[in-house]
């Protein structure tokens, strides 16, 4: 993952990792674009005996949690880097790089692990890069660059070129080809594995040597090196499921019954996504509970006017993660009218879910700023941050991202204090999901407002033949003075890496997804779209998939209900032949 450089506002104090330095105002010193010190006569070699202990270099950005889980989940202890020599001294390092490349360059050289990392890695120890992990490896990114990096591999990290229509960033579910033995890779060809980021590397004779599988998204570019002991991958097999279970049970040397004997694969692409949804809530009793709703309204209207309870939010997405969900979503819409990060049940339910669960995590609903009793004030940043390392993956942002919206809409002016903003600048714009939730406005002709219109399959009550879709905030109990198109085109400009996109209309109903309003989202934006609110049948994700170009489509009562999620998976898989 990437994004743009950390600044001393990026990240609160009571927040950072051990590793992660207070960044000064005035940049300091440092610069990001030295390269790794060659310096190392002061450092010296020693393996740990310690064959059980896995040694994690986190340097405090983003979600690492689940690394975390997967390691403990196949029998590993793990110990953290504090210092230089923690590294050179470990018996099997892991990287999990997330974050922005120029920020984690300045971790590493600040603290002096540049050089530990580079002496590891060339004296052949055993090591694995994730994402930025590998990344870092090459010698330099044009991300807010150059940028040098470790240098140990040739190779320039750049971004995806969205100008011919690829949505960027790489989101999703997609295969790799392999090009040479590697062992931790052995059986995946043909499988999927998740992939998330803006930049890669191409390969090139230079590199040739080190590559171990290439992935196509657009264009070829390195999905995995190997050479010795050395290994980095650009996708996340701590997010891949089992596939990605058996890479790590892999390179730890491990026998675990827990990882499943993979199927024959037949992937080819990247996949559409099927994601799960869990809508929570405290009941009446505060209890944190799964409901679903009707055009957002989650009452039962009987029986004491109660809030529905489908089950247990932890329970549920072991569940769906079980039957095969690509992903999973929490929203939780008790918007946490007190103060978020006191949330305690929501972040357990996190901390929880992610140590059995691995594809990745969204929680959203109520990520903006916070003064608490005491007069502390939290900024969205903190907040995001607290559920990064609870176990998120990506932070959904609804209400907030609309006002902001349209405060730029305005006065044309980026000011990088919106929560949008700050997130993405610091974790990288794929970890930031914005929620529309427009609600249908019927009209007789694309003159009579000044939004972007679509001419509608169904005609409106009156013959209309036209709607646009009015943007909502506070669940949908609030219009507000702006468009889907409108808000989707202005908060991909602000930093947003997917849209979630509801219908207030459609949710609840189980007649399918608004096809209309999807077909206009997804044409007018470059970053991947999530369609959501409607689907009642199998048949309903089949229409979104073949009739628009959604990456994804997301669902809650349809799966709350029983009806099987493997039965759809079927359909998915079908379909991303049919499209191929």
């Amino acid at each position: 993952m990437e994004a743009p450089p950390l600044s001393s506002s990026g990240v609160a104090s009571h927040l950072r990792s051990p590793l992660l330095p207070r960044l000064s105002n005035t940049g300091g010193t440092w610069n990001p674009r030295k390269p790794c010190s060659k310096s190392k006569k002061h450092l010296s070699i020693r393996a740990s005996s310690q064959d059980s202990t896995v040694t994690l270099l986190d340097y405090g950005a983003g979600n690492v949690r689940s690394v975390r889980n997967a390691i403990r989940y196949l029998g590993f202890d793990i110990k953290d880097v504090q210092k230089p020599e923690d590294i050179l001294s470990a018996n099997r390092l892991v990287f999990p790089g997330v974050g922005a490349f120029a920020a984690a360059m300045e971790v590493l050289n600040q603290n002096g692990m540049a050089d530990a990392l580079c002496m590891y890695i060339e004296k052949d120890r055993p090591f694995l890069g994730i994402c930025l992990g590998l990344q870092l490896l090459f010698e330099s990114s044009e991300e807010n660059g150059p940028v040098k990096g470790l240098g140990l591999i040739p190779g320039v990290v750049g971004r995806f070129d969205s100008s011919s229509g690829l949505r960027v960033p790489h989101i999703g579910w997609n295969t790799v080809q392999i090009t040479k033995d590697s062992g931790i890779l052995d059986d995946i060809e043909g499988q999927h594995v998740y992939f998330v980021h803006s930049y890669r590397v191409l390969p090139s004779d230079a590199n040739k040597d080190w590559i171990s599988s290439t992935c196509n998204y657009g264009e070829s570019f390195i999905s995995s090196i190997t050479r010795g002991n050395i290994h980095a991958v650009q996708f996340h097999p701590e997010k891949s499921g089992d596939v990605g279970l058996s890479i790590l049970r892999k390179f730890l040397n491990t026998s675990s019954s827990k990882t499943k004997k993979l199927a024959c694969g037949k992937a080819s692409k990247l996949a559409k996504r099927v994601i799960s949804c869990l809508d929570v809530r405290t009941n009446d009793k505060g209890d944190l509970v799964v409901t679903k709703g009707d055009q957002y309204d989650v009452r039962e209207h009987r029986d004491g006017d109660e809030v529905r309870n489908l089950g247990k939010p932890v329970e549920l997405a072991g569940q769906y993660y079980k039957d095969g969900a690509d992903e999973v979503s929490f929203l939780n819409i008790t918007g946490f009218r007190d103060f978020p990060l006191g949330d305690l049940p929501m972040l357990q339910v996190l901390r929880c879910t992610s140590e059995n669960v691995f594809v990745p995590l969204t929680v959203g609903g109520g990520i903006r700023d916070f003064t608490d009793g005491s007069g502390r004030h939290y900024s969205s940043l903190e907040v995001a941050s607290e559920y990064f390392r609870s176990g998120a993956d990506k932070i959904s942002i609804g209400s907030d991202a609309v006002l902001t919206a349209e405060e730029y809409l305005r006065t044309g002016v980026k000011t990088g204090k919106s929560s949008l903003e700050q997130i993405s600048r610091v974790y990288g714009n794929q970890a930031v999901v914005v929620s529309i939730d427009p609600r249908r406005m019927y009209v007789r002709s694309p003159d009579d407002v000044e939004f972007k219109t679509v001419k509608v399959t169904t005609p409106g009550p009156f013959g209309e033949e036209y709607a646009w879709y009015q943007c909502t905030v506070s669940g949908g109990r609030e219009g507000r003075p702006i468009g889907a198109y409108e808000l989707a085109k202005a908060v991909e400009e602000l930093g947003a890496g997917e849209i979630l996109l509801n219908c207030i209309d459609c949710d609840g109903q189980g007649q399918g997804f608004d096809i209309d309003l999807i077909k206009l989202i997804s044409e007018a934006v470059t970053i991947p779209v999530i369609a959501s609110s409607g689907a009642g049948a199998v048949e309903h994700f089949s229409e979104v998939f073949k009739k628009t170009s959604a990456s994804a489509a997301l669902a809650a009562g349809i799966f709350h209900r029983k009806e099987t999620l493997s039965k759809l998976k079927q359909e998915a898989v079908q379909i991303n032949l049919e499209l191929v």
